[in-house]
């Protein structure tokens, strides 16, 4: 990977990875700065100590989790690079790059149960399971021990909207334009979603999205995690999870905007750093400015496939395609870095060297918020997965409940926008508004 732009108007820093400099810009994930400078493997896995890289980039497949000032699990694609930061990878010794621990992943290679080692003696069992618990896990404890409780704040929105996407945005702007109070919460550090890994979206036109939605009145929470919903509280109570603190929020109206999942399919070797969603590689190029390979295998033939293509090769990548149906990805090669991958057509198996793999495959929807709150979902394959059942203005199962976009069944940023402008138009009538 190499840095064909730099973030607009962002401050160069330095953070440092297992005690080496690494240059950073501020703002960006730690995730992004590491592999923008060559650093490939992040973490190993907890079991057999696989090399481990960024998937998603959206902070939902748990592969980069890495200790940081101090703190470990953390997810490297959510922490934003602050200077002087110290990173560190888990689980390897005596480096992520050069994990002894990772001979398990040679030695089992159809895998390990440390509950059959060795029960022929009590003895032996005895010390191979307290062998496994040194050897596995997530990381070790903190080196500072929290001293202080966080905050817990309040908050009764007339509607509250979970996700800034395109849904998400359309739907509070709508909202707040009929005259309701909203609140927009998303975990990202800024809104946009899916729109910020879009190569056909236009730069200037989500800051416009994000702008109407401000300049109509809707308060915007980033970095927020709405975490559960607790229906015995207070006649319910959706908890938020925020830098430093707690929120407590009661409202009149809940909106899920939640999206989808980025997901990968099934051949050998997927979970090797280089395999990455396709909507992470877009993400590279079209937030951060990074060429994500010099060689690049899309696999898919859908329409964000067919974008990424152009995006790529626009930035002067060489594309290999795969479109699954001529053609299928069957296997991909390298170790600590994929350095090819197979495919076949005709029956015909051939390699094909690549330094990275985009995976297109249908979103799936990011449906465990509103089934928490008792919505009624519905299996549509063919639109990702488990879908949040809703009439034509968004309404669930659950009266004061909506829901829009893909987390209804994938969509697509434009359709998903409309059908958030016609469930916050309806949130904020029947919120009294």
């Amino acid at each position: 990977m190499k840095r064909i732009r730099a973030t607009p108007a962002a401050e160069p820093i330095q953070i440092e990875f297992e005690g080496k400099p690494v240059r950073a810009f501020a703002g960006e994930s730690v995730a992004v700065a590491l592999c923008a400078s060559d650093v490939r493997v992040l973490s190993r896995s907890l079991k057999y100590h696989r090399p481990r890289s960024f998937f998603c980039l959206e902070g939902h497949c748990g592969a980069c989790l890495m200790r940081i000032d101090g703190i470990p699990n953390l997810r490297a694609c959510m922490e934003s690079c602050r200077d002087g930061m110290q990173v560190e990878g888990q689980n390897a010794y005596p480096s992520p790059d050069l994990d002894m621990l990772g001979a398990v992943d040679w030695l089992f290679p159809k895998g390990m149960d440390h509950h059959t080692l060795m029960t022929g003696s009590r003895i032996l069992n005895s010390v191979v399971n307290r062998m496994v618990r040194q050897l596995s896990g997530l990381g070790e404890l903190p080196d500072r021990a929290a001293t202080e409780i966080p905050e817990v704040r309040t908050a009764q929105p007339d509607v509250i909207v979970v996700g800034a996407g395109p849904a998400g945005l359309a739907a509070a702007t709508a909202a707040a334009q009929a005259g309701a109070e909203v609140m927009l919460v998303d975990e990202h550090d800024r809104v946009g979603g899916s729109l910020l890994a879009d190569p056909r979206a236009d730069p200037a036109d989500v800051r416009a999205r994000g702008e109407a939605a401000a300049s109509a009145g809707v308060r915007v929470l980033t970095g927020t995690t709405a975490s559960a919903f607790y229906p015995e509280d207070d006649g319910g109570l959706l908890i938020l999870a925020l830098p430093g603190g707690l929120m407590r929020v009661r409202a009149k109206r809940y909106l899920y905007a939640t999206g989808g999942y980025v997901v990968n399919r099934l051949f050998p070797n997927n979970d090797r750093p280089g395999v990455m969603a396709a909507r992470a590689v877009g993400r590279l190029l079209v937030r951060y400015g990074v060429q994500p390979g010099a060689r690049v295998c899309v696999v898919g033939d859908d329409d964000y496939a067919r974008a990424l293509t152009s995006a790529l090769r626009d930035a002067h990548c060489d594309v290999i395609e795969v479109d699954q149906t001529e053609h299928l990805i069957t296997g991909a090669r390298g170790r600590d870095w994929v350095n090819g991958v197979e495919i076949t057509a005709g029956g015909v198996k051939r390699r094909e060297p690549c330094d990275l793999i985009a995976v297109s495959e249908t979103p799936a929807p990011a449906s465990d918020a509103p089934r928490h709150h008792g919505c009624d979902v519905v299996l549509d394959p063919a639109r990702g997965g488990y879908a949040v059942r809703v009439d034509a203005d968004g309404h669930t199962s659950v009266d004061n409940v909506l829901a829009c976009g893909d987390v209804c069944g994938y969509v697509g940023p434009e359709a998903a926008a409309a059908a958030g402008a016609r469930a916050g138009a309806a949130a904020a009538r029947e919120a009294g508004r």
